[in-house]
């Protein structure tokens, strides 16, 4: 599996999830995941030994329901950005922290 072809493969199930809200849309959709796959990908801190293989592997098998929740966080924050709570007639909403997202995702350490 290649990078672009773990970004399509959860763009197609993030467009599956999200397809049917009349907002959607699939190219910020899209640049969502990339960014969510960099962001992982920088928070891991791979060491210059892992190749692409093992970290495309190890995003896959590891981190791919992270992505898919820090994509759709991402996603659903489009035109809100910023905002920490909202309240409109009967519907009131509050974004958990971002960072939350991050939890259980473990950088690689060098031993000195």
């Amino acid at each position: 599996m290649t990078l672009e072809e773990l970004q399509e493969e959860i763009v197609a199930d993030l467009t599956t999830e999200l397809q049917g809200d009349d907002d959607f849309n699939a190219s910020i959709l899209a640049v969502k995941v990339k960014n969510a796959i960099k962001e992982i990908k920088s928070a891991r801190m791979y060491p210059s030994s892992y190749t692409d293989e093992k970290i495309i592997k190890d995003l896959s098998d590891n981190y791919y329901s992270s992505i898919i929740n820090l994509a759709r966080y991402d996603y659903n924050q489009v035109g809100a950005e910023g905002q920490s709570a909202y309240s409109e007639g009967d519907t009131s909403r509050t974004w958990v922290d971002r960072n939350s997202l991050f939890n259980g995702i473990a950088p690689f350490v060098k031993i000195l």
